[in-house]
């Protein structure tokens, strides 16, 4: 009797082996490839690369040039006041367009597209949000940069500097999530950016991001001291000047995860009953 020869499976292609899980949740590599969509979508759209690259240049002469010698006495001086702040404001503001973003993606229905793949249902909004705080970090090495070149001096060494940066974008993540929160109820993009306006032109203005504290007047003083911009400016100014960081560096971080906390899982599920 002959013996049949069967022949063996062939191994698969991959470093995993067959069958096993993913390296990553789904929401996660599904997010990621999205991400990737939003930036290749940034990149390619003229506004939204003016956006992300021009507008902190222009905050930051603006500010500098135009209300320095007023505001200081001369722009060299106002420049190692304002660049933390005008830092801050630029990322800050960035944030306000993962909503209007998200609300103009939900209007195009796109959205409804991303449902009938076999993806997982909050990856959209995972890589949406993704794609922004690569904006948040484009944004402010740019204007980190262009300061430089206009004469900003910092003693803090790279630590300071890289713990500067994060504070402002861990600041920023956690306002990107009331501003998606914000899309996900209103339905018209420029609704969305309309009430952005009203939350960040306040907070922005009515802080120590442009001017001390001490020169405002009493009544208004009270509110910028407890404004969560205004500790997170006075955190990211002491680092950058080398000086302890302390109870602003505190507040402004519990005030980003306090804010991550609640709206994250409110967008989520305004997202998942809209959807």
């Amino acid at each position: 009797m002959t013996a049949t020869l069967e022949t063996p499976p062939a191994a698969p292609r991959s470093g995993r082996a067959a069958g096993s899980a993913p390296l990553l949740p789904s929401t996660v590599r599904h997010g990621l490839s999205l991400a990737r969509r939003g930036i290749v979508k940034t990149i390619h759209s003229p506004e939204a690369l003016i956006d992300v690259t021009l507008q902190p240049v222009i905050f930051l002469l603006l500010f500098v040039y135009v209300f320095g010698g007023a505001i200081a006495g001369n722009s060299t001086e106002y420049l190692h006041y304002a660049l933390p702040g005008v830092l801050l404001q630029t990322v800050v503001f960035a944030s306000a367009g993962t909503g209007v973003g998200l609300a103009e993606d939900l209007k195009t229905g796109i959205f409804d597209r991303f449902r009938s793949l076999p993806i997982s249902r909050a990856a959209p909004l995972v890589g949406a949000i993704g794609a922004d705080l690569v904006r948040y970090v484009t944004s402010g090495v740019i204007m980190l940069v262009f300061g430089f070149a206009l004469g900003y001096r910092t003693p803090a060494g790279p630590f300071g500097i890289l713990a500067a940066f994060g504070l402002v974008v861990a600041f920023a993540f956690g306002l990107c999530w009331v501003f998606t929160a914000l899309a996900m109820v209103v339905k018209q993009p420029r609704s969305v950016q309309g009430l952005s306006a009203l939350i960040m032109l306040p907070l922005t203005f009515a802080s120590s991001v442009f001017v001390p504290t001490q020169t405002m007047p009493g009544w208004l003083q009270g509110f910028v001291a407890v404004n969560p911009v205004s500790r997170t400016a006075d955190a990211v100014r002491a680092l950058l000047d080398g000086a302890p960081a302390g109870g602003a560096a505190t507040v402004s971080l519990l005030t980003s995860a306090g804010l991550v906390v609640v709206f994250a899982p409110l967008a989520v599920a305004l997202y998942r009953r809209r959807t």
